[in-house]
């Protein structure tokens, strides 16, 4: 997709806030912000990799609110503490957003629909993923864990569209807590691997602050309106309009190459 600018500022920031409330609200609701905050500010003009990281850093103050919410109802599991998963997820996101400072816009751009049909097939499949594994009694022992956990940090850290989700179906093999229950931790940790990622992002230079604001704006009210709208609206109509959207916006890429 290309990234050229729209015209105008004041169309840029209503494009932006528009962005960030539907980012802010399919987060809410089932995940995929990334895939309405993404594709905007590249419309914007930002370059793929800024695109990305600043993304990132705008939709990190709500998932900081929730990680807050949540802080009462984290528990440990698996064979790993909660400051281990944590220093992991760090280390991992740390080592993702310096493998995208590496790389150039040319490489980001011809990978970047594989990654968004990746974080697609997420969002479709982490579910009956997660309770086809239930059925087995196999865990990974704590050097599986550390592993599983460094990888998801680094695919945060390097793109993280639904990664929470991925976190969610890769956990069942170190757990047998339910998804309600692993929530808390979930969220900590995906909070965990966007800090480490912004404060590399930052040194590197690849965040435009400008546009992280109206973005962050509306991800806060998107946010709010969408944990709202979840508990109203059809489980399944939640899910199919966000499924609609990540597969949308990952056709489109491919198809503008």
């Amino acid at each position: 997709m290309p990234s050229t600018p729209l015209r105008g500022p004041v169309l840029d920031l209503a494009l932006l806030f528009a962005a960030g409330l539907l980012a802010g609200a399919m987060n809410a609701m089932a995940g995929g912000g990334t895939f309405a905050s993404f594709p905007a500010l590249l419309a914007v003009g930002l370059p793929p990799t800024v695109a990305n990281a600043t993304s990132n850093t705008a939709l990190l103050p709500g998932a900081m609110v929730s990680a807050w919410a949540y802080r009462h109802a984290l528990q440990r599991f698996g064979p790993l503490t909660l400051r281990q998963l944590f220093a992991i997820t760090m280390l991992g996101a740390i080592v993702g957003a310096v493998l995208l400072h590496l790389t150039t816009e040319a490489t980001f751009r011809e990978i970047l629909p594989w990654l968004l049909l990746v974080a697609s097939l997420a969002l479709s499949f982490a579910g009956p993923i997660r309770q086809r594994l239930e059925r087995t009694d196999w865990e990974l022992g704590a050097g599986g864990a550390i592993g599983l956990q460094f990888v998801i940090g680094i695919y945060g850290g390097y793109f993280g569209g639904a990664v929470s989700l991925v976190m969610m179906a890769s956990w069942v093999l170190v757990t047998h807590l339910s998804v309600k229950e692993l929530a808390p931790v979930r969220t900590l940790l995906l909070v965990a691997a966007n800090a480490a990622a912004c404060a590399i992002f930052v040194i590197f230079g690849l965040i435009s602050w400008l546009h992280v604001v109206p973005v962050a704006a509306g991800a806060v009210g998107g946010g709010w309106l969408g944990a709202h709208l979840g508990m109203r609206l059809p489980a399944a109509w939640v899910r199919g309009v966000v499924l609609a959207i990540c597969y949308g916006v990952t056709a489109a890429f491919f198809w503008r190459g």
